[in-house]
């Protein structure tokens, strides 16, 4: 069963109107993006709008087979064209003649190989090994790859002709870290199908959709599905949320640093995401107590960066936040924040006994009554507030 291209943000909708004006005219596509935001996705929405949505859709990964093994694979064989080809076998061109042929990884394609499937690209016929007579074939060509084509032309690892033969129209999808706004949508589809296909009952809470939309997924869209399949199957939701804060993940969503004005044009979708479902379920809370919770959650989520940042490193976090040390180990406590896996960092260097003070709460640091200072026990979660 292949997906639907789910999103609402500005890039999906792009492509999916490139995929409307490009899928009648059955164009050579390169589509290119990271590892696991949805390539093949798009290749059959391509396919699925196209005229030859009822003819084959045949795929082959070019970077799973060795040089010799890809090409018979490709163009096929005739009987007798080496040892074991007893009969006379149709390869993947012939198997998608009228219909999509989908080279999947094509940047990792042997090099010697590129100028044969050059070759069929100009002539429109192939030419199955071990025999004299080509084959015509009418074949669309999509290809997939996350490698950067241009850069591996100047390396002399790609052909140029080959890449403007098929580059006719390239469709880039971008990570989902730069499109937070889609992650809701794409967490609602895959929980209902995955709940559906492995017959489970689990239900995501309003806190997990929170963390699970705040995550950067350096994996894409493929690392979410397999992160919903083990909350909806193993029912240990605690323990996969946990294990995408673990230090491998935490490297690897570091590799594409997002700058301030980026982690507030986030903040603003994601928020505007949320906004929107809650209205259009009717579930929505009075202006002013989301105001209070939306700025709370922000507040959190800020101090519980910076600190990571600084390995819990108190003195720099109070410099990079502009407030005072008092003032921020009175939002610690307040906000309830304790470090991940590691012990407070109590050599906080360069703390004056003045500027460390006593807490703002009295000595103990506790806090009484519930009024506005009480922050412990403030609902800090503005999914909760719009889900529930």
């Amino acid at each position: 069963m292949s997906a639907p291209l789910i999103g609402i943000s500005r890039d999906i909708q792009k492509i999916k109107e490139i995929i409307k004006r490009v899928a009648p005219a059955g164009l050579n596509v390169v589509i290119t993006g990271e590892s696991g935001v949805g390539k093949e996705v798009v290749a059959q929405a391509l396919y699925r709008q196209s005229p030859r949505s009822e003819k084959p859709f045949v795929k082959i990964n070019c970077a799973a087979l060795p040089e010799t093994l890809l090409e018979s694979e490709l163009f096929g064989y005739d009987r007798g064209a080496f040892t074991g080809a007893v009969r006379r076998k149709r390869g993947k061109f012939e198997l998608a003649d009228k219909g999509v042929l989908l080279l999947d990884e094509l940047g990792d394609m042997p090099f010697p190989l590129q100028a044969k499937l050059l070759r069929v690209l100009q002539s429109g016929e192939i030419l199955p090994l071990g025999s004299e007579k080509e084959i015509k074939i009418d074949t669309w060509i999509i290809a997939t790859t996350n490698q950067n084509l241009e850069q591996q032309i100047t390396r002399q690892q790609f052909r140029e002709d080959l890449y403007y033969r098929l580059n006719t129209i390239s469709i880039y999808i971008p990570p989902l870290r730069e499109r937070p706004e889609d992650i809701p949508l794409l967490i609602e589809y895959y929980t209902r199908r995955y709940a559906e296909e492995f017959a489970s009952k689990e239900r995501l809470s309003a806190e997990t959709i929170r963390e699970l939309t705040a995550y950067s997924w350096p994996g894409n869209v493929r690392e979410l599905q397999n992160v919903l399949k083990r909350i909806l199957v193993v029912g240990d939701c605690d323990r996969a949320l946990d294990c995408l804060k673990r230090p491998v993940a935490n490297r690897m969503a570091m590799t594409a640093p997002v700058s301030g004005t980026n982690v507030y044009s986030l903040f603003i979708k994601n928020m505007s995401t949320l906004l929107k479902t809650s209205v259009s379920r009717e579930n929505f809370r009075p202006l002013k107590e989301v105001r209070k919770r939306a700025l709370d959650l922000v507040e959190r989520e800020m101090i519980s960066a910076v600190l990571e940042h600084t390995d819990w490193n108190r003195t720099h976090a109070a410099r990079k936040l502009g407030i005072s040390y008092k003032t921020l180990l009175y939002k610690i406590e307040g906000l309830n924040l304790s470090p991940s896996n590691r012990y407070l960092n109590e050599a906080d260097e360069g703390v004056s006994d003045d500027e460390a003070g006593t807490h703002p709460l009295g000595e103990a640091g506790s806090s009484t009554g519930g009024g506005d200072g009480d922050y412990r026990h403030t609902e800090l979660t503005v999914g909760a507030a719009f889900y529930r």
